[in-house]
């Protein structure tokens, strides 16, 4: 609370304009500031009056000087939702909300004058007829014929839920009729609150889009839209008698209300024009109305415009926003329909996006050479089936610059038509994560996983020897050792550690549960077998059964005292993690702008980071040389026994290692293990006089670092045409959508967990020591 009598100063501000951010936030600018002082004794009615006075807006004197004016502010750290200041305790809020805040930044909104008086007008719903309709408008027993000559038929139009189609892709505008407390048109100018007041100034420019008799639209679906405004602005439902393609027939919702209109179209041509119109109103108005003219285009139209900027906006927040701006109270399956449809309108057809991929990787491979682009489609109906991509800068950047080293994982798309990403990324030599490839399947299966990396294998033309950090299940223990022969595959530590507690559900405390943890990634981390029997005997002691799981679960592809491959001490596939951030901006795309947006990611990525390896002066990349010299820290402890050849003992409090020089090898195992000279290693290096960073793995240079970002990604022009492919017998094919849809509910979410934030779940008990446990202690020894 802020203390009584305690001065604080409000800057009010109008006229500038609202802009908004990168991140989402709000800035104002432009406009006049004044500034009051005001402290917890003032209220609100005079806060507004001395507003209003200050800026000369309210245009009279009196108790209605400033009822016109409305007051914002900013929650302290929110800069994204303005908060309305509509009573003393709101105006109380907001300095308790401001109390350790010497200023207030309060934003002054000037709401245009009200509308005429209708107090002196008829109390029959003809008052809402606009003053075009009275001047021009003949009487409802002028006939106007059809261009075809054909009477206008009067049988009422039953429709029940089997009828709904969606009027933007037929050409009948069919209207859903809802329960009245589903649907309720809230009275145009029942009362003066904020709320209705923004709702006037937002449909008063809608009073005149229907005039009368003669009136032309370009198109049936334009007098369609020009009906449903001129009904939401006038508040009254209509139904239809009859709709089509070239003519429409109107009346009103209620029972004996003669308003009635009919339009049709002229001959040869595609206008629509009114023919008959009985402008007047008999029913008591907007509060027995119970249709609603608010279909799921005219939502769309509205919140298009908005959608661009905020593509989260939420369904609820549709609705809350329709309802304080136009006075029709929308469900959530209208306002989350609307949504769908203004996003499809915004980035194209999910469907036609499948049959522009051919174009899409030829244009890869076109602006972007020695890229490779490929898909392929089910034989059986030609539905999409999965969709390979790796950029040339990947592809280079990789073989110059990266360790033969590659993490494997999937994520689950939440786009229309499911589907799962497939990713190949590498550790760059800052230890940052490179992506090197991607593909985009139907499902994420054993036969798909193959192909991903029979495309990879074409890609990545190398003799090396590659090591994989990958799932040992979904049929990749299978396909690494098939298509990449000679490689290794160590499998990922989180995975396992999953299929661990899956298998064995239900058997353990989430106490056991941690201490098997600490045991597991003990055991994977220890440099040598002893370290790892240690731990394993204690998972032995807790659990006899998890220990059996455990040896079954070949640790030789696991454990870094068995493993023959080169991991690096990355024990898990968390690499795919990059991919999954991005992915939250683009898996609800279609698929050629989900490509796109990857696309525009990584070369993002790729430029920043050469900007970055551009100013770095050292010899190692900055993680790197941190690490090195953490391990120069223990050289002081050390003592180093001198020999005539390269194999050197080196002692410790405890414990000797043998360090040979020429092979880079340490008993410890941890130069071998890391790539980079251990504590022991660089006790030797220096007694020999000899550099430490010509004993570091070369992939940790600055040199190789800036070799890895060297290369470009160049943009893709915009995929406008749909593209049929070819082919070997001669006909055309046309790509569909695979046959999966997303189901209903709140999609899930996969959640990653950092490989830091699983180092932090050892923690040892007798040191109290991160990244080990006790059964590997130094101090134990």
């Amino acid at each position: 609370m802020a203390m009584a009598g305690a001065k604080t100063i409000a800057i009010c501000q109008l006229g500038g304009e609202f802009h908004t951010e990168n991140d989402g936030s709000l800035s104002y600018r432009g406009g006049d500031a004044h500034a009051i002082d005001i402290d917890d004794q003032v209220n609100f009615a005079d806060f507004r009056m001395e507003v209003a006075e200050m800026f000369n807006c309210g245009g009279g004197g009196g108790a209605t000087f400033n009822s016109n004016i409305s007051l914002k502010y900013f929650l302290p750290g929110n800069q994204k939702t303005l908060i309305t200041i509509s009573n003393d305790k709101d105006f109380q809020r907001m300095l308790r909300f401001h109390s350790h805040s010497l200023t207030i930044d309060v934003y002054v909104f000037v709401d245009q004058p009200p509308l005429p008086d209708f107090s002196s007008f008829p109390a029959s719903r003809s008052s809402r007829t606009t003053l075009s309709e009275a001047q021009q408008l003949p009487p409802a027993t002028d006939h106007v014929p059809d261009a075809e000559g054909e009477d206008v038929i009067d049988a009422h139009h039953d429709i029940t839920l089997a009828d709904i189609v969606d009027d933007t892709t037929s050409q009948v505008d069919i209207h859903i009729d809802l329960p009245q407390e589903m649907s309720p048109l809230l009275p145009l100018m029942a009362s003066t609150s904020s709320n209705e007041k923004h709702h006037v100034k937002a449909v008063e420019q809608w009073q005149d889009t229907i005039t009368g008799v003669g009136q032309r639209f370009s198109n049936v679906n334009e007098f369609r839209e020009s009906l449903r405004r001129y009904a939401i602005a006038h508040q009254f439902a209509f139904k239809y008698k009859k709709n089509d393609s070239h003519r429409v027939t109107v009346k009103c919702k209620a029972e004996g209300c003669p308003w009635r209109i009919h339009a049709s179209r002229l001959s040869d041509t595609q206008l629509i024009c009114i023919k008959k119109m009985n402008p007047t109103h008999t029913c008591d108005g907007s509060v027995l109305t119970t249709g609603n003219q608010a279909t799921r285009s005219w939502v769309a139209s509205i919140i298009k415009e908005k959608l661009k900027v905020f593509p989260n906006y939420k369904p609820k927040d549709i609705v809350n926003d329709i309802k304080q701006e136009y006075g029709v109270q929308l469900n959530y399956f209208q306002a989350w329909r609307g949504k769908e449809i203004a996003k499809e309108q915004l980035q194209g057809s999910f469907k036609d996006a499948y049959n522009q991929l051919p174009l899409l990787c030829d244009q890869i491979v076109e602006t972007n050479p020695g890229s490779l682009a490929t898909f392929t489609t089910k034989e059986e109906d030609s539905s999409f089936q999965r969709l390979f991509v790796s950029f040339h800068a990947s592809l280079s950047g990789f073989l110059q610059g990266c360790r033969p080293l590659l993490f494997l994982d999937s994520i689950s798309l939440q786009s229309k038509y499911q589907g799962a990403l497939l990713a190949a990324t590498a550790a760059d030599g800052n230890d940052e994560v490179f992506p090197v490839a991607f593909a985009v399947v139907d499902t994420e299966t054993d036969e798909n996983w193959h192909w991903f990396l029979l495309q990879l294998k074409t890609a990545l033309p190398t003799s090396c020897p590659l090591t994989f950090v990958a799932d040992r299940q979904k049929g990749l223990k299978e396909s690494i050792a098939e298509v990449f022969e000679g490689s290794h595959h160590g499998y990922c530590l989180r995975y396992l550690t999953e299929q661990l507690f899956r298998e064995l559900k239900g058997q353990f405390s989430h106490e056991v549960k941690r201490l098997i943890i600490e045991d597991l990634y003990g055991a994977a981390y220890a440099p040598r077998p002893e370290a790892f029997q240690q731990c394993i005997e204690s998972i032995k002691s807790i659990s006899p059964k998890t220990y059996s799981w455990i040896m079954h679960s070949e640790p030789q592809n696991w454990a870094n005292s068995f493993f023959q491959g080169a991991r690096y001490n990355h024990m898990t596939s968390n690499f795919g993690e990059l991919f999954y951030s991005w992915m939250s901006d683009a898996d609800e795309l279609p698929i050629t702008q989900m490509v796109d947006v990857l696309r525009g990611k990584i070369a993002e990525l790729v430029y920043a980071r050469r900007l970055n390896g551009d100013q770095w002066l050292t010899k190692l990349t900055p993680s790197m040389e941190e690490k090195l010299d953490k391990e120069n820290l223990s050289i002081g402890a050390l003592q180093v026994l001198l020999s005539a050849g390269n194999t050197f003992e080196v002692r410790g409090e405890s414990v000797a290692e043998v360090v040979d020089v020429d092979h880079w090898d340490c008993s410890c195992k941890g130069w071998q293990l890391s790539g980079l000279p251990c504590s022991h290693a660089l006790a030797v290096i220096g007694c020999i006089g000899r550099s430490p960073y010509d004993y570091c793995s070369r992939y940790f240079s600055t040199d190789c670092y800036r070799l890895t970002y060297s290369e470009s990604v160049h943009p893709i022009p915009q995929v406008e045409r749909p593209s049929e492919r070819k082919p070997l017998n001669g006909g055309v094919v046309t790509i569909t959508p695979p046959p999966t849809r997303r189901p209903p509910g709140r999609p899930t979410t996969k959640k990653y967990v950092t490989q830091e934030t699983m180092k932090r779940q050892l923690q040892c008990s007798r040191c109290k020591g991160l990244g080990h446990n006790k059964s590997t202690c130094k101090e134990n020894l």
